[in-house]
C-alpha cells in the first residue's frame, strides 16, 4: 500500500516532466499573447521555429511582420474567427526568418475568456513543418508526374487486382486503373471496374488469369504476346507486381502489334517468293532503264558518272563512253554551273531530294533546257538523276509567248485606230480652217484687198492654238507631256480656284468642298492638276444637268500598304482628291472605257472624248492613279492619288516683269533638225539683235560648240538626228563650257532626255508650238539670268 501511495504522489511531477520532455522533444513552441495589451510570451523552442535568437526577445509586432505577404490576410482573419467564435485557432502559414529563409509553421491555440465572456488572451503551441509540407510538394509533384505520364504515354496501361471469384481463390481479377490508350489498343471501352471473366470466354480468362497471377505469386515480371481473341487484337504485354504483394495488384502495359504481326507475317510471304520477284523487278528496272525517255544517271558528288540510261545519247549524242569519261560539270552551261553545283551540294548537306532546271551541251554544239529531279542514296556518296528534256515545252511557250505578242499587238492596232481616227477628224477640222484662212488671205492678197486681212490671221492663230491644246491631250494621255512639277498645298490649290469652279458649273450646282487639315504636300505641275480638277468638275457637272445637284471635292492624307494598292500602284504615302456628284452614275462597261482616248458618252459636237484620258495620262506620268466608283442612278466618284512630298513648300513667286525682247549682239547656237521651223527661228532671232549659228543635227552643233566661238545661249531641239539629242549635246558642251545656258525646244517632250522636271540650273524647256514673242521673251531672260552657285 505504501509503494502505491508514493507512486500516486510522484504521478504529478512525472506527468509534467513528460510533458515538458514530449514539447521539447517534438520542438513545439509554447506560446501566449494578452488579445488586450498585444504582448507575446514565447518559449525558446517557439522563437527558434520563427528563426529568432533563443535568448532575445520576441513582439507580437515581429512576428506578424514575419509571416508571408500572401497569408497575412488569411492569419489576422484566421485570430479573428477564433476569437468571435470561441474556436480553436488552427492554422498553418509561412514565414520568412531573418536569414530570408522560407519556412512554414503550424499554430494551434484557444482563447480565453473572463466571466462576463471578454477575450482576455490565446495560448498555444507552434511547430516547424517545413519538412512536411516539402515532402507533401514533392509528393503532388510525384503524383502529377505520374498522372501525366499515366495520361499521356501511347501505350496502354492498366492497373488490375486479384479477387476471389466462383472459380476458387484469385480466380479473377478486376480493372482498378487504365488510361485513355486502354481503348485504342486492346479495343475494349469503360474498362475500369470490369473483371476479365466478364469480358473474356473462359478458355481466354483462364489463359489471361494464370498468366497474370504467376507475376502475383513469384514477383518476377514477364513479357509476351498475346492475341486478345475478344477484340481479335495482337498484344504485346509486359507485366509487374506492384509492392506490397497483399495488395494483389498488377501494373500491366500493353500495345496493339497487330499491324507488325501482319507486315512480318505478308514480309514472310513475300520472302517466299522473293529470289523471283528480284528476278523480276531487276528486268522490270532495266526495261525502263532503256526505254525510258527521261535521262536516268546515277553520279556521285565527288563530280562524275558511273551509269547513264541510252536516253542520253538519244537527247544529247553523247556516247555512254564519252559521259562516263569526264565530268559532269564540264557539261553544264557556264551560266548555270554554279547553281546547279550549289543544288547538288545542298542535297549532299540535307539529304533531301532537289529539283532545278540547266542548260546541257549537245554533242553538235548546241543546248538543250533539262528539267532534273536528283536525289541521294542511303550511302551519302552518290545520286540518282532523272532529267527530262524540255526543248518541246519551250518550244510551246515561246509559241505561246508569241500568241500573246499578236494578240497585244492586235489589241494595241485596235487602239491605235480608234486613236488615229479621232485625231484625222479633229485634226482635219483644225487643216481645214487653218487652210481656208491662208486661201482666203492669198485671194485677197492678189486682188489687192488688204482691209480685214487681220481677221483671217486670228483663224489661223487660234486654229494652231486649238492644235496645240490637242497635242497637249494628247501627250497627258500617252504620260509624255512636258511637267513642270512644283510642291503643291492642294488645298490652297481648290482654294485659289473655287471661285473658277462654281462659275464654270454653274447656279444648279451645289459646290461642297472638305479639305483635310494638315494635309500633306505634293509636287505636281500645278497647272495641269488645276486642268484635270476642272476638266473633273465640269464632266461632273454634265453628269447632274439638267436637275441639278451636288459636287464634292475632298481631300485626304493616304497611306496605301500592300492591300490596297491592288498591284497598279506603289505602297506609300499619297494625298487623295475625290471629286464627287450625285449624277446619273456609269454602268461598269462604261466605267471600263472612260480612260481610253476619243472615248465619250456625251452627244455629237459635245464632247472630244480626251478629257479624261489627259487626266489619267497627268496623274499616271506623275507617279499617282485614279481610281472610280460609279453605279447608275448613285453617281460618281473620281479620286485622283498623288505622291507625298517631303519637302518644304515653295514660296509664291511674284510676277515677273517680262524682260526687253531684243539682243545686244549676243551669240545664239540654233540647232533644228526642222529646215522651215530652224529658218523662222533663226530670222526672229537675228530680227531681235543676236548673232545666230545654226545646225541641222546634234554632231554639227556640238562641233560649233567645242570651237573657240563666244556662245551666249544654246537652243536645241530635243529629238535631233545624227546619233545625239538635244540633252547630250548639251551636256557633252558644258563639258567645255561649263556655264553654258540651254533652252531645250520639244515637240513632244521625251522626258527622260529632258530630265522629267529637273534640269540642271541654266536650263529651261519651251514647248512646240510657242508664240514668237514667249520664245524671244525667254532667250533674253536666260541670257539675263545669273546661275545659282
Amino acid at each position: 500500500m505504501r509503494v502505491g501511495h508514493e507512486a500516486s504522489e510522484a504521478a504529478p511531477a512525472m506527468s509534467e516532466r513528460e510533458l515538458h520532455f514530449a514539447i521539447k522533444a517534438g520542438r513545439l513552441g509554447t506560446w501566449s499573447l494578452d488579445i488586450a495589451t498585444g504582448e507575446l510570451r514565447t518559449s525558446e523552442v517557439c522563437r527558434c521555429n520563427f528563426g529568432r535568437d533563443p535568448a532575445a526577445p520576441f513582439s507580437y509586432a515581429e512576428l506578424r511582420a514575419a509571416i508571408h505577404p500572401d497569408d497575412k490576410v488569411r492569419m489576422a482573419d484566421a485570430v479573428e474567427h477564433s476569437v468571435a467564435s470561441r474556436a480553436d485557432y488552427d492554422i498553418e502559414y509561412r514565414i520568412v526568418t531573418p536569414g530570408g529563409d522560407l519556412r512554414w509553421i503550424a499554430i494551434r491555440g484557444q482563447p480565453d475568456f473572463d466571466s462576463e465572456g471578454r477575450p482576455l488572451r490565446m495560448t498555444g503551441v507552434s511547430i516547424d513543418v517545413t519538412d512536411r509540407r516539402q515532402a507533401e510538394e514533392r509528393l503532388s509533384e510525384s503524383e502529377a508526374r505520374y498522372r501525366t505520364l499515366f495520361d499521356s504515354i501511347d501505350e496502354g496501361f492498366c492497373v488490375v487486382q486479384f479477387i476471389d471469384g466462383p472459380h476458387g481463390p484469385m480466380s479473377d481479377y478486376v480493372h482498378v486503373e487504365a488510361n485513355a490508350a486502354y481503348m485504342r489498343h486492346a479495343g475494349i471501352p469503360d474498362i475500369v471496374g470490369k473483371t476479365a471473366r466478364s469480358l473474356l470466354s473462359r478458355s481466354e480468362a483462364d489463359a489471361w488469369v494464370a498468366i497474370i497471377r504467376g507475376v502475383l505469386e513469384t514477383g518476377q515480371p514477364v513479357r509476351f504476346e498475346r492475341v486478345l481473341e475478344t477484340t481479335d487484337r495482337y498484344l504485346e504485354v509486359a507485366c509487374s507486381r506492384i509492392e506490397p504483394a497483399t495488395k494483389r495488384q498488377i501494373a500491366v502495359i500493353f500495345q496493339d502489334i497487330s499491324a507488325r504481326r501482319l507486315a512480318e507475317r505478308r514480309l514472310r510471304e513475300l520472302n517466299d517468293s522473293l529470289a523471283s520477284q528480284v528476278a523480276e523487278r531487276t528486268a522490270e528496272r532495266d526495261q525502263l532503264w532503256k526505254l525510258s525517255q527521261d535521262m536516268l544517271a546515277r553520279a556521285n558528288f565527288e563530280g562524275t558518272m558511273s551509269a547513264v540510261s541510252p536516253a542520253w545519247t538519244q537527247v544529247l549524242g553523247w556516247s555512254e563512253a564519252e559521259l562516263l569519261a569526264r565530268p559532269y560539270a564540264s557539261l553544264m552551261h557556264p551560266e548555270d554551273m554554279p547553281p546547279t553545283l550549289e543544288a547538288i551540294g545542298r542535297m549532299a548537306e540535307t539529304h533531301q531530294p532537289a529539283r532545278f532546271e540547266n542548260r546541257i551541251a549537245t554533242r553538235d554544239g548546241g543546248w538543250k533546257h533539262i528539267e532534273w529531279t536528283v536525289a541521294p542514296e542511303l550511302d551519302g556518296e552518290n545520286f540518282v538523276a532523272i532529267g527530262r528534256d524540255l526543248s518541246l515545252n519551250k518550244a510551246r511557250e515561246a509559241e505561246l509567248e508569241q500568241a500573246r505578242q499578236s494578240l497585244r499587238q492586235s489589241q494595241k492596232m485596235e487602239a491605235v485606230g480608234q486613236l488615229t481616227g479621232g485625231l484625222a477628224h479633229d485634226f482635219n477640222n483644225l487643216l481645214a480652217s487653218i487652210s481656208g484662212g491662208l486661201q482666203v488671205l492669198k485671194l485677197k492678197l492678189h486682188r489687192g484687198q488688204v482691209a480685214g486681212l487681220e481677221r483671217y490671221i486670228e483663224i489661223g492663230e487660234s486654229s494652231v492654238r486649238r492644235a496645240a491644246s490637242l497635242t497637249q491631250r494628247l501627250l497627258a494621255f500617252s504620260r509624255r507631256q512636258t511637267l513642270d512639277p512644283k510642291p503643291v498645298d492642294i488645298n490652297r490649290l481648290i482654294a485659289g480656284m473655287e471661285e473658277l469652279v462654281r462659275h464654270s458649273v454653274g447656279p444648279m450646282i451645289e459646290l461642297e468642298v472638305l479639305g483635310a487639315h494638315d494635309l500633306w504636300l505634293t509636287k505636281v505641275d500645278p497647272s495641269q492638276l488645276e486642268n484635270a480638277l476642272l476638266n473633273l468638275c465640269i464632266n461632273a457637272r454634265d453628269a447632274m444637268m439638267p436637275d441639278g445637284g451636288k459636287l464634292t471635292l475632298v481631300t485626304a492624307n493616304e497611306s496605301i500598304d500592300e492591300r490596297d494598292a491592288r498591284g497598279d500602284m506603289p505602297p506609300g504615302q499619297y494625298i487623295s482628291l475625290r471629286v464627287s456628284d450625285t449624277g446619273t452614275g456609269m454602268p461598269p462597261e462604261v466605267v471600263a472605257r472612260i480612260f481610253d482616248p476619243f472615248y465619250t458618252t456625251k452627244p455629237l459636237g459635245e464632247g472630244t472624248g480626251l478629257g479624261l484620258s489627259m487626266v489619267y495620262g497627268f496623274v499616271r506620268q506623275s507617279g499617282g492613279q485614279v481610281r472610280v466608283r460609279s453605279e447608275p442612278g448613285h453617281g460618281t466618284s473620281m479620286c485622283l492619288y498623288v505622291p507625298r512630298y517631303c519637302g518644304a513648300a515653295q514660296a509664291e513667286a511674284k510676277a515677273d516683269v517680262p524682260p526687253p525682247s531684243s539682243g545686244q549682239g549676243e551669240t545664239i547656237v540654233l540647232i533644228e533638225d526642222e529646215h522651215a521651223l530652224r529658218a523662222i527661228v533663226e530670222e526672229v532671232l537675228r530680227e531681235a539683235g543676236y548673232r545666230v549659228l545654226t545646225a541641222q543635227d546634234g554632231p554639227t552643233g556640238l562641233q560649233i560648240l567645242n570651237s573657240d566661238t563666244r556662245v551666249d545661249l544654246l537652243v536645241t531641239d530635243v529629238g535631233l538626228p545624227g546619233g545625239l539629242n538635244g540633252r547630250q549635246v548639251a551636256d557633252a558642251a558644258r563639258l567645255q563650257r561649263p556655264g553654258l545656258k540651254v533652252l531645250f525646244v520639244t515637240g513632244y517632250a521625251d522626258t527622260a532626255a529632258v530630265g522629267n522636271g529637273r534640269l540642271a540650273a541654266g536650263m529651261e524647256v519651251i514647248t512646240k508650238p510657242f508664240e514668237i514673242t514667249a520664245l524671244t521673251y525667254k532667250v533674253r531672260a536666260l541670257i539675263d539670268a545669273r546661275l545659282a552657285h
